[in-house]
Order: C-alpha cells, then structure tokens, then sequence
C-alpha cells in the first residue's frame, strides 16, 4: 500500500487545507478522537507544546511566581460570584451526575481559573505583609463549550497556563502588566519567532470581570488576527467579589489590586505552524525541534561492503552527536532515502545529515537547512563545530522570514467604502479613525463588523498609542475620531 506523504496544496494559494495537512501528516494532533473539539496531542506536536511550557514556566518563574495547581472542578456559586465574569457561565460543561447518582452540588469544569483560586486567595492572606504573592498553574486543560473547533485554534479542550497575582497597591499590578509583556517578547518573539503588535483591548472586548486587557497580536497567512495571549488588570473587581482582603500598615483592611496573565499555548502553537512552514511542511526553531539533526543513509544493495562502512559512520557520527547534547536520529528504517527526505523535511528537522560510499570514503558529509534549498559539504573533522553555527543560521533564517511576512502587512483607510474593499482582497490589520474605544464605541463596532462581513476592531497600538490625524472622523459615525484603531478578521 504506498504511504501518502507530502502536503498536496501551497500554503499560499489555500491556507486552511495547507494548515490541515500539516497538522495530520506532521503528527502534530490526531482528530479522530471522535468527541467534537478535543484532539489527541501527538508525541512530535506535543514535544514542541511542552517547550513553549517549559520557556514560560522558566519566565515567570524569575518574576518569583511559585507554581500550584487547583482542581479542574469549578464551584457553581464561584462562578457567578463576579458578576462580568459569570458571562463564562453559557460555555462551561456542567457535571451533575455520579453513576446514577445526582449530584447535590452540581459543579463546572474550569472556563479558566479565576473562579477557582481566588476562594482559597481569601483564605491565604491576612497582613500586606502577605503580599505581593504571584502564583501560576501550567500543564493544564480548560474547558469551554466551542461551537466550531480546529486544532491548536479553538476547541473544547484546550491547553492553558496562568499566573494569578496579588498586590497592596494598584502601581505594583501595572508594573507586573510590563513584565507579562516582556515575557510575551521574551518568549513568543525572541525563542519561538513569532513577531506580534501589543494592544490594548476596546472596553467591550476586554477579559469579563477586568479593567483592562492587554495581547500581542499576531496575523495568520489567511489575514486573520491570532490573539497570543492576554494580561488582565483586574483592579479590586474579584477582591470584593471574593473577599480577598489584608490589612495595611495602618491596621485598616482593604481590597487587594490583582493581574492575570494567560499565553494561549495551542494559539502560539498554531501561529508557529502557520507562519515559519513552507509548503514542505514545517519549520521549527532548533531549540523547540523534538529531533534536530537527522541522518539518512544512502546505500546501494548491490555494494554490501560500501553499505557497511556507510552505516557503521552514521551510528558512529549519531553517537557523537548524542553525547555533546544534540536530539540526533540515525534514520535506518527500510523507507527510500528520497521517502526520508521528504519526511523528515515534513516534521521541520532543522538539519539533515546524508552519508553515502563516497563520503565515507572521503571523510565528509553532505549536510542540508531547512531553511535552505541547498546541501553543503562538510569535513567530517568539521562537524560538530559547524552544527551550532548552523543552527544558529537557521534560527536566524526562521526569525528573518517571519519579521519579513508581517513587517508590510498593515495598512490605512479612512472610509468604510475603502475598508470594504481592503478586507476583501487584502491580507492583514487595517487602521482605521475610530470615535472611541470605551463602551459607547461598540455600536459603531458592531456596524463595522457587520459591513465588513466580521472584521473586529482589535484595540489600540500600546503602549504608545498612535496619534489621530487632526480632524479625523470615525469611519462610521463620522464623529470626532479620538483614536486610531486596528481593524482584522479573527479566529
């Protein structure tokens, strides 16, 4: 039976059947669980997952967050307890059944964390002196009732991470909102490449139950708007929704000031696949490869002796390689060279080594990026001191075309005629006069969305926000424009 490999459409010319593809034949997830939104992480997707874990786990942790972690289970009560966050409550599974049994208390499974940690905060301090207490939750599911899913973009199921922090004065939340953007540019754009523009949310697409969100945004290859990840101010909204009180230096008792922080892994995972893969499949940033040097044979079943130097070299160099750190794999399946190209070209191995008689005849390698379209020869002497360099090429490779891709890709319009015509045949944000981002400017929102067949207005530029042109009007009102907003369709 021939084994069916390679993707059969350009990433360019069909997106979503290109990113579908990648996913299935790169073994990144397997959707046949056979329960709508929840997929099966597969070992090559997941080793790259638990490596964005492992950078965040590594960021925060300097930041002095301890890790914990809370039960999946949510109490109902809890939930609804602040009254903008109970707006999760529509989405959430409900378990009211044992066995045949009714449960007394029915309870939900986690939306997102809130509603869980902040009953026990309650409990855990008394003095300001408690505070500042930063803690985060990792490897973790949460739970949301989607209605259309696709893996790593929206599904019922979905891996999480969040920190929950707690402060005696306002200032020290806002500080803690500058360093959950530095680890978002620590992490998604410095190790994985992903290059994003930070906003600061309009006041009715804001985080239930915040002050303020804040996200880096990036764009898919399809135009659409990937929100990263997001950091909340939370004020004292879910202090005096839950209780969470310390007394000062004046013996007073007063509300605790809180920040969230939630990167969307499968959100950075899927902004990987889609903007660093080509149409061989993906591209992964060395460090984040499950594998990053493959070597593939090239033998000749009528020359045994020849074969057997060959072999004998490549378990020799994989050796060699293992031992100074590098995750290396001699290739000796029965499979074709060309069909082990082609595979390990589809998984984004960063570096394919191939030895064939005349390398092991005269001590060198030829050695292929996959970045490149190109092979290179290589001493044998050479090898091992040229690998990090050449790593470090591709990483510089990967980062150089994502910059690239996304550096063009915003544009300007000052009417709604104009923006209609944008959104149609152009691919990324567009910035637009907007009247305000406060709650009174979701009426000329929900019209643009409506004419632009569901564009959303993004936010602001933060956090620096761009200057309205004088006399300005809002692209749909035709108000005085007091702000210059970012327009894109989304996931």
């Amino acid at each position: 039976m021939k084994r069916e490999l390679g993707i059969t459409v350009k990433k360019d010319e069909n997106f979503s059947e290109w990113y579908s593809q990648v996913v299935q034949k790169a073994e990144l997830a397997d959707i046949r669980f056979g329960i709508q939104g929840f997929i099966v992480h597969r070992p090559w997707g997941f080793f790259i997952i638990r490596k964005i874990y492992e950078y965040l786990e590594e960021e925060v942790e300097k930041q002095c967050h301890l890790p914990y972690l809370f039960p999946v289970a949510v109490k109902e009560d809890d939930l609804k307890r602040e009254k903008d966050h109970a707006g999760f409550t529509p989405n959430v599974f409900w378990i009211s059944e044992a066995g045949e049994k009714k449960l007394e208390e029915r309870f939900a499974l986690r939306p997102t964390g809130e509603a869980q940690i902040y009953p026990l905060y309650s409990l855990w301090f008394r003095s300001y002196k408690d505070l500042p207490f930063k803690g985060y939750q990792s490897r973790i599911s949460a739970f949301r009732n989607e209605m259309t899913t696709r893996p790593f973009l929206r599904g019922r199921e979905f891996l999480f991470f969040e920190t929950h922090n707690v402060f005696n004065r306002h200032e020290e939340a806002l500080e803690q909102i500058k360093e959950d953007l530095d680890t978002c540019k620590k992490v998604i754009g410095e190790k994985i490449k992903l290059p994003f523009l930070y906003f600061k949310r309009p006041e009715w697409d804001k985080f239930s139950g915040a002050d303020d969100t804040y996200t880096p945004d990036t764009l898919m290859p399809d135009g659409k708007r990937n929100q990263l990840a997001s950091t909340h101010d939370l004020g004292q909204n879910f202090s005096k929704a839950f209780n969470i009180k310390v007394k000062g230096k004046d013996e007073k008792e007063q509300f605790v000031w809180q920040t969230c922080f939630g990167p969307g892994i499968w959100r950075i995972m899927a902004a990987l696949i889609g903007i660093h893969g080509d149409n061989n499949g993906l591209v992964i940033p060395s460090d984040m490869s499950p594998l990053q040097i493959i070597i593939i044979p090239i033998t000749f079943s009528n020359k045994e002796a020849e074969s057997k130097k060959v072999i004998e070299l490549c378990r020799k160099i994989e050796s060699s390689l293992k031992k100074i750190g590098y995750r290396t794999k001699f290739d000796d399946s029965e499979d074709t060279p060309g069909f082990k190209h082609n595979k390990w070209e589809l998984f984004g191995v960063p570096i394919r080594v191939e030895i064939g008689p005349k390398e092991a005849k005269n001590k060198t390698v030829s050695l292929a990026l996959r970045t490149e379209n190109k092979k290179r020869q290589l001493k044998l002497s050479n090898l091992e001191k040229e690998i990090k360099k050449l790593l470090s090429k591709l990483d510089k490779d990967i980062e150089s075309k994502a910059n690239e891709y996304f550096k063009n890709n915003t544009r300007n319009s000052n009417s709604l005629k104009d923006l209609k015509e944008l959104i149609k045949k152009y691919k990324g944000f567009i910035k637009v006069p907007f009247c305000s981002v406060k709650n009174d400017g979701e009426k000329c929102a929900d019209i643009l969305k409506a004419e632009t067949d569901g564009a959303y207005v993004c936010g602001t530029l933060y956090p620096k926000e761009e200057k309205v042109s004088p006399n300005s009007k809002c692209i749909i009102c035709n108000k005085k424009a007091e702000h210059t907003v970012y327009v894109a369709k989304s996931y």
